[in-house]
């Protein structure tokens, strides 16, 4: 910020002075500094973790969100069957898998 900017911010309406316009300016700084510091990373989170649940696929090992760990045997458009075990299967919404931790190779 520059030092004129600050100056604005800080400015204490004088008599007769437009205490309106000051306002009005604390309000846009407060407003910006609430998108860049919440709202922008917030966005780009889910964004990150809508592709990712997406990119789902047979194969891929993934974490819920209750920390069960499996292997994903089937995706369908909204759930997932999750192998937890040799005889174990899990049926998830898509939207629970917090992480992917390997994804299965193309190759093999």
């Amino acid at each position: 910020m520059t030092h004129a900017s600050l100056a604005l911010l800080l400015m204490v309406p004088r008599d007769g002075g437009n205490a309106t316009f000051v306002f009005m300016i604390q309000m846009v700084a407060i407003f910006a500094i609430f998108y860049f510091l919440l709202i922008r990373p917030q966005r780009r989170e889910q964004r990150r973790h809508q592709s990712m649940v997406n990119a789902l696929k047979k194969g891929d090992e993934v974490v819920t969100a209750g920390g069960v760990i499996g292997t994903v045997v089937f995706a369908d458009q909204d759930r997932v069957t999750v192998r937890t075990a040799e005889s174990t299967r899990l049926v998830v919404e898509k939207a629970r898998i917090a992480k992917v931790t390997k994804t299965r190779s193309e190759g093999g």
